[in-house]
Order: C-alpha cells, then sequence, then structure tokens
C-alpha cells in the first residue's frame, strides 16, 4: 500500500518495486486416454507448449521462470531488498535532487539510503537509481518511507514523500528445554543437554542450511546431531536436510563447563547463560535466511555449602578385599569450613579407617580430594554406596 502525502502534481515520479528472485512457472497438465474423444490432442498442445519440459510434459513444474506478481510475503531474518527510482516527467531540468529511504519499525527508524549528497541536476526522460538492502529483525509491521526534494527551474523547492506498509512474519518457532544430566557416580553433574525444537511456520519448505549453538564463554559444546559413519559423521536427518511446512525437527546439544570454570565452586549456580542457536535456511531458489535465538539460560543445580562427589571408583573388586576409591570435597559456600569426617557402613559396604577425624579448613571455592577405603561383604552388583559425610 502506498500514500502519496503530496496532492499536487510534480516533476518527477518515484517508483519502488521489491527484488525478490523469480519462481519456477507451474502449469496443469490435462492428459486423457488414447480411446477417449480428444485421443492424442492434449498431449500435442503440451508438446508444443513452450513452458513445459520436452520429455516431461506431464510435470507441472516447466523449464521458464516466472516474475513476482505482488508484494509477497517478508520473514524474519531474511534480507529486504527493494529498488527505487526517481524518473524526470517533465520537460524542465530540475537541480538538487536528494532522494532518501528510511525503515521504520515499531521500535527504530533505520537510514537505508546508499548516499545522503545531492544530485546536481537531472534532465527530462532521465532517472535516479538506487537499490536498498535491509536484513529484517523484527517482526510486525515496518513502512518504507521514500523522500525526495528537489529544486525546479524557477528556483521552487518541491518536497513528496511515499509510504509503503508492510507485515514482517516469523518463520520459525523455536522451542528450547534444558536437562540436568544424571550420574551414577554423585548426585550432581555439570554436564547440561539442551533440546531444540524448530518448526517451520511457513507455507513453502526450507532447506535447513546449518543449526548450530554458540555456547558462552563457560561452556564447551558437543553436537550431538550426526551419526558415526565411516571418517566423516553423516546427519541423523538424512543427506537431504527439508522442512516441509509445519514440520518439527529436533536438535541436540550436550554441555559441559570449561575446566577453568569447572573447578571454581559457585560459579555456575544460579541463572546462568548457556549461549544462542544460530539458524541459517535458503527458500525459492536459494533466498537465504538467518535467526540468531537471544542469550539462552538456565537455573543451575543448587549444591549446597559442601558438594561431596566420587572421582575415582573400581568396575569390579574382590570380595572382602579392600579397594581404594578418590573423592572430592568442594566449598561451595562464601564463607571458609572447618570440616570434619563421620564414616557410616552399610549392611554390605564397610570403611576402612578412622572416623570423625578433622579434615582442616577449607576456603571458600577450594576442593579437597580424599584417598578412602572401602570393601564389600556381598557379592553382586553394588546399586548404591553411602559416601562418608562432611560436617561443619
Amino acid at each position: 500500500m502506498d500514500v502519496n502525502q503530496a496532492k499536487q502534481e510534480h516533476l518527477l515520479a518515484l517508483k519502488v518495486m521489491r527484488l525478490t528472485k523469480p519462481t519456477l512457472f507451474t502449469n496443469l497438465p490435462v492428459t486423457c486416454e488414447d480411446r477417449d474423444l480428444p485421443g492424442d490432442l492434449f498431449a500435442q498442445l503440451m508438446r508444443e507448449d513452450p513452458s513445459t519440459i520436452k520429455g516431461a510434459e506431464t510435470l507441472m513444474l516447466g523449464e521458464m521462470l516466472t516474475l513476482p506478481q505482488n508484494f509477497g510475503n517478508i520473514f524474519l531474518g531474511e534480507t529486504f531488498s527493494s529498488y527505487i527510482s526517481v524518473h524526470n516527467d517533465s520537460n524542465q531540468v530540475v537541480k538538487d535532487i536528494l532522494v532518501k529511504a528510511d525503515l521504520q519499525t515499531s521500535s527504530q527508524r533505520l537510514n537505508l539510503s546508499a548516499s545522503n549528497s545531492a544530485v546536481a541536476e537531472l534532465k527530462p526522460e532521465c532517472c535516479i537509481d538506487d537499490v536498498i538492502h535491509h536484513e529484517v529483525k523484527e517482526i510486525g509491521t515496518h513502512i518504507l518511507v521514500c523522500a525526495v526534494s528537489y529544486t525546479s527551474q524557477f528556483g521552487e523547492k518541491l518536497y513528496f514523500r511515499k509510504f509503503f506498509k508492510f507485515q514482517v512474519l516469523k518463520p520459525l518457532d523455536v522451542k528450547t528445554k534444558f536437562y540436568n544430566a544424571e550420574s551414577d557416580l554423585s548426585s550432581v553433574t555439570d554436564e547440561v543437554f539442551l533440546e531444540a525444537q524448530i518448526q517451520n511456520i511457513t507455507t513453502s519448505p526450507m532447506f535447513m542450511e546449518k543449526v548450530s549453538l554458540e555456547p558462552s564463554m563457560m561452556y564447551n559444546v558437543t553436537e550431538l546431531n550426526s551419526v558415526a559413519s565411516g571418517d566423516e559423521g553423516e546427519s541423523t536427518f538424512g543427506k537431504m536436510s527439508y522442512l516441509q511446512p509445519m514440520d518439527t525437527r529436533q536438535y541436540l546439544y550436550c554441555l559441559k563447563p570449561k575446566p577453568e570454570y569447572a573447578e571454581k565452586a559457585g560459579v555456575i549456580k544460579g541463572v546462568t547463560v548457556i549461549g544462542k542457536l544460530d539458524i541459517v535456511w535458503k527458500t525459492n531458489l536459494g533466498e537465504r535466511g538467518r535467526l540468531q535465538t537471544s542469550q539462552l539460560q538456565r537455573m543451575a543445580p543448587g549444591y549446597g555449602d559442601i558438594r561431596l562427589s566420587l572421582e575415582v571408583i573400581p568396575d569390579t573388586v574382590n570380595l572382602e578385599e579392600p579397594f581404594d576409591i578418590v573423592c572430592k570435597i568442594t566449598n561451595c559456600s562464601e564463607r571458609t569450613m572447618d570440616l570434619v569426617m563421620e564414616m557410616c557402613n552399610m549392611r554390605s559396604i564397610h570403611w576402612c579407617g578412622v572416623s570423625g577425624r578433622q579434615l582442616g579448613k577449607l576456603t571458600p571455592g577450594a576442593s579437597l580430594s580424599l584417598l578412602l577405603t572401602v570393601f564389600s561383604s556381598e557379592q553382586g552388583l553394588q546399586v548404591r554406596c553411602k559416601l562418608p559425610e562432611a560436617t561443619f
């Protein structure tokens, strides 16, 4: 929709056209059997039709391209391109022509003009052309404001504007879920899994060129969207990564704190920033779109004041034969702890050593490794072992 602000006749004419890639021409083939009344007439007409593919006339897609017949849809993440032309329709020479293009969104106004300098003069039947580009980063109503100012040969300063209103739609629906990894060695773990559900909510298929997770400075990320096949991994979605309209695809990532942060107790707690998803796709004839989510946040599991974890334990031990394990105690609080270790035997697990001994003081964020000895009095798989209690 365009609205002319000025009602007077101007010497210059402004035309604005959106630049999009063409589409493949489609036709509706009409066929019949040879014994029917038309006989070979329909087949002959399709063979003579220049828009059909020779030898495959019954296919709906042809070899020709169709130019856009309307403004079309604009989706978030795509690049909006427009051709602006100012033509001198009069028989006069106009001077000091300045063409300005602004894009008004719900939150800001952007200047898209390639040059803000005025053209000295424009002769009759001549034109000024410009192509503007803008990566759309907001949904909702957008207004392209094109303003033209010039001076007539009599020195009169003239000015007019045109407004082009369009809607930016949402192409993808992205949902995320976090899962804390379960561990047999301790009640909590620093690993976290991110599941991203991406749904195509447009009316045309998409080729998913890239879906990656850019982690924050505290994490390393491992993509779990491929399976080992020879030297290279093969995508779980196959070689042709197309996402049909209203289809949903799930991506999985594993994040693990970097060693320098994992060793510092209390750093990864509360609300932590995980990173952001980077999604790149292609649609009609290679038109590219890109979306980046905002920073994804997660509530880290609470460790309390003291974190006690099992670092080393053998897989198999002999009955009633002592073996060593390594426990790690970390001070997650903001004060110094004076620790005392108490050992509590279970029905099948027995500790070797002195219970109630002093472990000394542990400063905030510091860790202490303990070498302990234990033996089992029963055969079979021991599912659970009660770790020594550290009191303060």
